[in-house]
């Protein structure tokens, strides 16, 4: 359905329409409309510089001014001037000869097409209020008298307040007897004797101008009169009998009588023929009656009275409640109809007594006028058949003796094309799901039709989500995305037709999508709050992110009046950062994501973590004796963690006084504590609190608690016994703290005696906490203990301890040495231990020392090299390793404790098998041919025993696959060759070449080497004498090479035997043995005899006799426990007498163990091949 319809603007309505409903635009020529002017009575006041009268108009073209001053013409001399009217009505007045202006004013704002006026508006102006100066005759009367003190007060700015006083500013008392009246004058009932005074004074006070005037003081004079007569009552205030009050409607009704007589009279109030209203109350010890906001039920006749002992006195008021004139509904309104219309303006007024209604067009007076079309009658105006000639601005004004009231109705007779007021292809904006209302605003007479439709739609505009307003606009609700486009607002009647169009956008809606979290930060560490938005990207330019806390708006830049904020608050990509964050940070924060169309909001709980505040009111009582008191406190604030613990503090001030240390811990949960105190102390306690954050402050310290002197609560601990020398006792212990002394006078006595005997204790004091026993026996048992004394008393009861008296050297050495060689490196040692009487001391362990005499190879050439090892605790056999093959030993056993090693055993003299050599240490090819290879190496450094010769073997090798495609082995005998021809290989071939050395214990580890014979095509165009040459060459190389290697080998073999202190020599016979390789032949030859080492290997190791080797772990004689014949850390474990056999792995020494050896020495036997 189409949005069309007859918009009838209200403002077209004759009876019916409202000013405020008329809103012709500028662009239309109109009469004037007042803006503002001043209005009702102005003071100025003596202070004021100047004043200003307003007034202000719009109309087109725009109004002129004019004013009149008591009704008669004025020029103003100064016109005040806007930025939109440069001729202005309102003009200043200056304060010099300003009381010339003082008058009444009204304005007058003209153009063409009528005039407006304004009510009048008065000036007053007021000047410095004072007293006359004027000479008073001192008032003289008797005693009973009345007498009346004339104020006469100057006029001035209102409000005025009247007071009498003396010279000396002191009150004059009022009463019954003596009253001030409402005109100021002060009033007696009658005269006393102490009336009589000299400085009766009246103040005027204007608190408005800041200024109080006082007039010349007055005499009173009263002479005695003994007796004082009697008076009957008369009425100072009000004079006569009767008196007319009119007041407003509204306003506060003040009756007063003020009586005079003797004795003084009492006033009485009643209203004739009914009670007086609720409303009233009484002042001036009942001489004022009030009634307040009087209505027309307060009109009528009230009587005052004023009654003594010699009669009475009455005075009656007559009161007439009036109003001035008011609107009975609202003022008459403009009005805007098309010619020949009928136009009625009503001005319907109410006042007491009831208003005179004058009308005027613009300005000018108007009567009714029958043989015209316009018709006055009393209070309506009517325009028959109106012309555009009757256009103008129609004044009614109603007045009555209390004021009056003005209205201008503007009233346009007219035809017009509908003009559009709203911007044409105005852009309108609103967010997907909202409303919008697209304007349509329009000035016609007659009244237009106006329709709505869709810019690039065929359809009409229907549905119930479009509304047309009764102002023409187009009210769309919960908009779509499809109500995007253009929309064209048509107007017309009679006289013609406009339209405009209006173009809307709906905008996608802004979503926080990553509201803020609720969080909980350490006071003092920076908070984080995200908050992440999506928006229309349109609205870019306007969209922002605030935040608030607690509803107030957090100041996000580094101005100067941020003031706390400064430098704590950062806000960037929807992050809220919240440096050094402390207490009051806590609390409910905001994020507000917003763009110039809408908003979104979302909040997070703040929680700021602290550490607990001080505890309060700690207090100490007595518990059950004066060292067990009870100490209480009141918990601090523990600032969002619960307090995990209380930690109590002491401090005293006898032997640490400012140092607080821990006395005891509490529960969190509980706020008391049960504290045993030392004796002899000045205490005083504080407590703290810890939480998960950390600990709090300390309270404030109890006042000092002083403890009674005691005995000792406890004898000295770790009592210590040890002898130094062989015939002396050390015994010390840990003195008693200085605080648990308790009293003064400490000293401990110790007591000792031998244990296991018949013997006394002994008993000795001292006041240091060691003391020494001298002449005992070495090393027999002793018992000993230590007790506290101070000069109040014995502390508990002393524990016993026992410990031994000062060692000595053993005396006796093992004997039955004897030795079982169990591989080339390692051999089983066995004794018989000493006697535990012989070893004069706690048993340390047994030494085993063994020297190297000589290689079996070179027997000539006498070795020193000396070493041995540890083993702790009592045994009686022990595994050697780290021997070296085919070599002549001597070897003996001692025992030990911590005095120092006994005497050596008989010496045992051995040697060790063969074993297998070295790798080589190079390995050459060179002069190549088509099918044949020089291969050239240097002999092994350690050939641990005779060598035999060499074991080659060469595998022909894939260049491809890198696969062994076949192998061959060839033995060479002739321990010095060196070189070996290989012939009768395949042409341009890729070979793999392993090379051993023998003994007779076996070969060696290989040493690697790849060469490639030489193809037809590559040799030929070489000269012949090429290969002559690379041959000749490759030998050089290796004669080099091996010279080399012998000067290293001259080099090792001079430094063997020297000093390694904590360290074993390392053994050059595998160093360039491949783990690996000894690994895989393990695996394939595992040795049953190398199945039973046990822990007999864990020992200390030394290099001579007089330094065994502490907390190292002994089991390997090189550095990396990875080579040759060493023995692994796992393999030498509790060799068992016997069976011969290991219990646990032994497969690294059994590579190259042969049969077992027993005896004292002699040659080995020769070496055993090895069992695959």
């Amino acid at each position: 359905m189409r949005l069309a319809g007859s918009l009838q603007l209200a403002l077209l309505l004759a009876l019916t329409s409202r000013a405020a409903g008329l809103n012709v635009p500028l662009e239309v020529e109109q009469p004037p409309t007042l803006i503002t002017y001043t209005s009702g009575p102005k003071t100025v006041l003596p202070f004021e510089n100047n004043v200003t009268i307003k007034c202000e108009a719009k109309g087109n073209p725009p109004p002129e001014y004019r004013w009149t001053k008591d009704g008669e013409d004025f020029v103003p001399p100064y016109i005040a001037t806007n930025a939109t009217n440069h001729t202005g009505g309102s003009f200043v007045l200056h304060r010099k000869n300003l009381i010339q202006f003082q008058g009444k004013y009204r304005c007058y704002a003209s153009n063409k097409l009528g005039t407006a006026i304004t009510e009048e508006t008065e000036l007053i102006v007021t000047s410095n209020p004072k007293f006359p100066k004027e000479e008073i005759h001192p008032l003289v009367v008797k005693e009973g008298e009345p007498i009346v003190l004339k104020c006469n007060p100057p006029e001035g700015a209102a409000p005025r307040k009247i007071y009498w006083m003396t010279l000396g500013l002191q009150h004059i008392e009022q009463d019954e007897r003596v009253s001030m009246g409402s005109d100021g004058n002060l009033y007696f009932s009658n005269a006393l004797h102490n009336d009589s005074r000299q400085d009766y004074c009246c103040f005027a006070s204007f608190s408005r101008i800041r200024t109080i005037v006082q007039k010349t003081a007055m005499a009173v004079m009263v002479n005695s009169s003994e007796p004082i007569p009697h008076r009957i009552p008369g009425l100072l205030l009000p004079s006569g009998v009767q008196t007319e009050k009119v007041l407003l409607k509204g306003e506060d009704l003040q009756l007063e009588c003020i009586p005079e007589g003797f004795p003084t009279p009492m006033v009485t109030w009643m209203k004739m023929g009914e009670k007086l209203p609720p409303r009233k109350k009484t002042d001036m010890f009942g001489k004022l009656l009030t009634i307040s906001a009087v209505d027309e039920r307060d009109q009528g006749k009230y009587m005052c009275t004023a009654k003594n002992s010699a009669g009475e006195a009455v005075h009656y008021f007559d009161v007439i409640v009036e109003e001035p004139p008011k609107w009975l509904s609202e003022p008459p309104q403009s009005q805007l109809t098309v010619i020949g219309s009928d136009v009625y303006i009503k001005c319907s007024v109410s006042g007491k007594p009831p208003p005179d209604i004058t009308w005027r067009k613009n300005g000018e007076l108007i009567q009714d006028d029958p043989g015209s079309n316009r018709r006055v009658f009393d209070d309506t105006l009517v325009l028959n058949n109106a012309k555009p000639e009757d256009s103008a601005v129609y004044q009614c004004e109603a007045s009555n003796s209390h004021g009056s009231l003005l209205a201008n109705v503007n009233v346009m007779i007219l035809n017009m094309a509908p003009l559009i007021l709203t911007r044409d292809y105005q852009e309108y904006a609103v967010i997907l799901g909202g409303d919008i209302i697209m304007n349509c605003s329009v000035f016609s007479s007659p009244p237009p039709d106006i329709s709505w439709v869709k810019y690039d739609a065929s359809e009409t505009i229907e549905g119930e989500r479009f509304l047309s307003l009764q102002n023409g606009s187009l009210q769309i609700i919960s908009a779509e995305k499809g109500d995007s486009g253009k929309y064209v607002c048509a107007a017309f009647n009679t006289e013609g037709k406009s339209a405009v169009t209006a173009v809307l956008d709906v905008k996608d809606p802004t979503k926080i999508v990553d509201p803020p979290q609720d969080a909980q930060v350490i006071s003092g560490s920076t908070a984080q709050l995200k908050c992440q938005a999506e928006y229309d990207k349109s609205l870019n330019s306007s969209f922002e992110v605030i935040w608030r806390k607690d509803g107030e708006q957090i100041p996000l830049s580094f101005e100067e009046n941020s003031g706390a904020y400064k430098f704590r608050y950062l806000g960037d990509d929807g992050m809220l950062q919240i440096m050094n964050v402390n207490l009051s940070d806590q609390g409910i924060y905001t994020c507000i994501a917003r763009t110039s169309l809408d908003k979104d909001n979302a909040t997070a709980l703040l929680t700021v973590l602290d550490v607990p505040d001080a505890p309060t009111n700690v207090r100490l009582s007595e518990l059950k004796s004066p060292r067990i008191v009870t100490l209480s406190w009141v918990p601090g604030n523990d600032h969002n963690s619960s307090v995990i613990e209380f930690i109590v503090e002491y401090e005293e001030s006898q032997w640490e006084p400012g140092t607080w240390q821990k006395l005891q811990k509490v529960p969190g949960n509980q706020a008391t504590a049960e504290l045993a105190l030392h004796g002899h102390l000045n205490y005083q306690f504080r407590v703290y609190a810890v939480n998960a954050v950390g600990p709090g402050p300390p309270s404030e310290p109890t006042e000092r608690y002083k403890t009674p002197p005691a005995a000792p609560d406890r004898n000295p601990e770790n009592i210590k016994i040890q002898g130094h020398l062989p015939h002396q006792m050390d015994i010390s212990w840990e003195p008693l703290l200085s605080f648990e002394h308790n009293g003064p006078g400490l000293e401990y006595k110790v007591s000792y005696r031998r244990l296991g005997v018949e013997d006394s204790w002994k008993d000795h004091l001292v006041n240091r906490h060691s003391f020494v026993v001298r002449n005992t026996t070495t090393f027999v048992p002793y018992e000993v203990k230590i007790q506290s004394r101070n000069s109040h008393g014995w502390g508990p009861e002393p524990k016993i301890v026992t410990g031994y008296s000062g060692e000595d050297v053993p005396t006796a050495a093992p004997q039955n040495v004897a030795v079982e060689v169990i591989n080339t490196t390692v051999l089983r040692v066995s004794w018989t231990p000493v006697s535990p009487a012989t070893v004069r001391g706690h048993l340390g362990g047994y030494n085993v020392h063994w020297l190297r005499k000589r290689s079996l190879l070179n027997p000539k050439k006498i070795l020193d090299d000396r070493q041995s090892l540890s083993f702790p605790g009592k045994r009686s056999h022990a595994i050697v390793p780290g021997l070296e093959p085919y070599s002549e030993y001597r070897l003996t056993v001692s025992v030990f404790n911590k005095k120092g090693n006994g005497p050596n055993s008989d010496p045992v003299f051995f040697s060790t098998p063969e074993g297998v050599p070295e790798q080589v240490p190079v390995l050459t090819a060179s002069n190549a041919q088509k099918d044949s290879i020089l291969l050239v190496w240097g002999p092994p450094l350690e050939a641990n025993g005779i060598l035999t010769g060499y074991l080659l073997q060469y595998h022909l090798i894939n260049e491809t696959t890198l696969e062994v495609v076949d192998s061959q082995e060839m033995n060479i005998i002739g321990a010095d060759t060196t070189q070996q021809q290989l012939q009768g290989l395949k042409e341009g071939s890729l070979y793999r070449f392993h090379l051993s050395a023998c003994t007779r214990a076996g070969c060696g580890p290989p040493l690697a080497q790849e060469g490639n014979t030489i193809s037809v095509g590559r040799a030929e165009g070489q000269q012949s004498n090429f290969s002559t040459r690379g041959w000749f060459i490759g030998t050089m190389c290796a004669v080099a090479l091996l010279t080399l290697v012998v000067l290293m080998a001259c080099f090792v073999q001079r430094n063997k035997g020297g000093k390694y202190a904590g360290t074993p020599p390392p053994c050059q016979r595998q160093d360039m043995f491949s783990m690996e390789k000894v690994k895989e032949k393990e695996d394939l030859h595992p040795d049953v005899e190398s199945q039973a080492m046990n822990d007999d290997t864990f020992c200390e190791y030394s290099d001579s006799d007089e330094k065994p080797l502490k907390g190292s772990s002994l089991c390997s004689l090189n550095g990396n426990d990875t080579v040759g014949d060493s023995v692994s850390r796992d393999s030498l474990v509790d060799y068992a007498d016997g069976g011969g056999e290991f219990s646990e792995d032994g497969s690294f020494i059994g590579e190259y163990s042969g049969p077992k050896h027993r005896g004292s020495g002699g040659e080995p036997s020769g070496p055993s091949p090895v069992t695959a």
